[in-house]
């Protein structure tokens, strides 16, 4: 059996309500009272968030979103699998692969997630429950390491998958020192363990950019490659309305007038860890600089969470792609060569990101524990890809739009006196200015609001930085072949 003395309250209500150590596959109302019952401490623009969280304006779209996420797992096929423990059906990306088959299987479900958002939500469940079967699948590079407990994990990633448990996750320090010297900064502001007693380990500090910090059953704190003390080396994941755990919000891009921000802004959060007491069952590895490393470069962390952001960005780039050819026909401009240019490098970003996706599910390897990995060189170079070519789509959405992107009346300029009007001069190719308007604020929400404008950050940098990402695209090509050719030549 299966428990944690640190487990949520509102987890324990719903097992003990259902008179069962498990639960299959959440719907949508079940994330709510979930993520209700938390009462987690999330901070708004100085004032801390009371009542339910779901019906606060900063978060109720997005809520309503993600559990719009959890019904399609019961309303789509091949969105759940059979447990191997229970034989419940648990979400799908929660599946480690053993085979090609399961590895598209996956696929199919992310992708299915993120075409309902246009793949505009970043950290829905399915990118947390992979890293998280990931680092179930790695256990075995924490093979003889101290202060690391691999059974712990592989039990906690099972518990979360039957119980179809949410997370958000944190390991980026603040930016107060980026230098090379900044471990000798003695005002440490980065999370850190102060203590360790009977209880668990004692943290204190903060961690930034935790997306959906707060409304998520858990959050996993982790280090990443290059922690330099031991202090800040440690896994864990505690419940997120853990006492002395609180979040700050940034202020919320969600407007009542905005199609996409309205729906899907991710709300991001600082994480703030007021000598936060981390149970002993929910600590994975603590100072162990070694092993935070190796299941980072060494596991299954890398391939399987490439794999589950690239299979994303490809419906994000075809959204994008959508609306631009609709901007197109919208105003009548397809025949202009510049538009068909702007069009073509789309067309070839987009289907390049589909073939190297292919390709790593297609050349993947299978492993001495009968696990599917996916190749993550093309990986590698997909995402870095879309670091470049994501924010030249919103500049060619912004240089087709045109002035058509900033002239926007509202809805109830429509519903004026003077809609009329604004319907006969605003029209578009067969099209009036009220069905024009509408094309057009979607394309700005995507492309030019704060939203948009954080969704681009947001894929600049996703999965590190470009440069960090270009090296590790150019460490771990082979080019030993490509030489050969030239030495022949030479011979």
């Amino acid at each position: 059996m299966l428990t944690f003395s640190g487990f949520p309250n509102n987890i324990r209500y719903e097992l003990s309500r259902l008179g069962c150590e498990h639960m299959p596959a959440i719907t949508g109302d079940e994330y709510l009272r979930r993520i209700n019952a938390l009462n987690s401490n999330v901070w708004y623009e100085g004032q801390r968030v009371t009542g339910k969280i779901s019906e606060h304006p900063a978060f109720a779209g997005m809520i309503k979103s993600q559990a719009a996420l959890y019904d399609l797992q019961h309303q789509v096929k091949n969105m759940t699998v059979r447990s191997e423990k229970t034989g419940e059906a648990v979400g799908v990306s929660y599946l480690i692969p053993r085979s090609m088959e399961d590895l598209q299987k996956r696929k199919g479900m992310i992708q299915e997630w993120a075409s309902f958002n246009g793949g505009l939500m970043g950290r829905s469940p399915d990118y947390m429950n992979t890293v998280l079967a990931s680092f179930a699948a790695s256990l075995e590079v924490l093979k003889g390491e101290k202060k690391t407990f691999p059974k712990k994990l592989r039990s906690f990633y099972e518990y979360a998958r039957e119980g179809d448990l949410s997370f958000t996750h944190t390991f980026i320090s603040p930016q107060s020192n980026r230098s090379k010297l900044s471990v000798l900064d003695e005002e440490v502001t980065n999370a850190r363990i102060v203590n360790k007693s009977d209880e668990g380990l004692v943290i204190k500090g903060a961690k930034l950019l935790a997306t959906q910090g707060g409304i998520t059953d858990e959050i996993i704190v982790y280090s990443t490659p290059g922690t330099a003390e031991e202090d800040q080396s440690y896994l864990f994941s505690i419940p997120s309305d853990t006492k002395g755990l609180k979040f700050v919000c940034r202020r919320s891009f969600a407007h009542s007038d905005t199609p996409l921000s309205s729906r899907f802004d991710e709300m991001d959060t600082i994480v703030l860890f007021d000598e936060v007491i981390v149970p002993w069952d929910r600590v994975f590895i603590y100072e162990n600089i070694r092993a935070v490393a190796s299941l980072y470069q060494d596991g299954k962390f890398i391939p399987f969470t490439l794999h589950q952001i690239v299979s994303r960005q490809v419906i994000k780039a075809e959204f994008a792609l959508g609306v631009a050819q609709s901007i197109i026909e919208m105003i009548n401009v397809g025949e202009y060569e510049h538009v068909q240019g702007k069009m073509a490098e789309m067309i070839r970003g987009v289907e390049s990101m589909k073939a190297l996706l292919f390709k790593a599910e297609g050349t993947g390897t299978l492993d001495e524990n009968g696990v599917y990995i996916p190749d993550p060189l093309p990986l590698y170079v997909a995402v870095n890809e879309f670091q470049r070519f994501y924010p030249r789509c919103m500049e060619i959405l912004q240089q087709l739009g045109a002035s058509g992107m900033v002239t926007l009346p509202s809805e109830r300029d429509f519903s004026s006196e003077i809609g009329s009007d604004l319907n006969f001069y605003l029209k578009g190719y067969e099209k009036g200015g009220k069905e024009k308007v509408e094309l057009f604020r979607l394309a700005w929400d995507l492309s030019m609001s704060e939203f948009g404008s954080r969704q681009t950050l947001y894929e600049r940098f996703f999965f590190g930085d470009p440069v960090r990402l270009a090296q590790a695209v150019y460490k771990t090509y082979s080019t030993e072949s490509a030489i050969q050719r030239v030495n022949r030549f030479l011979e």
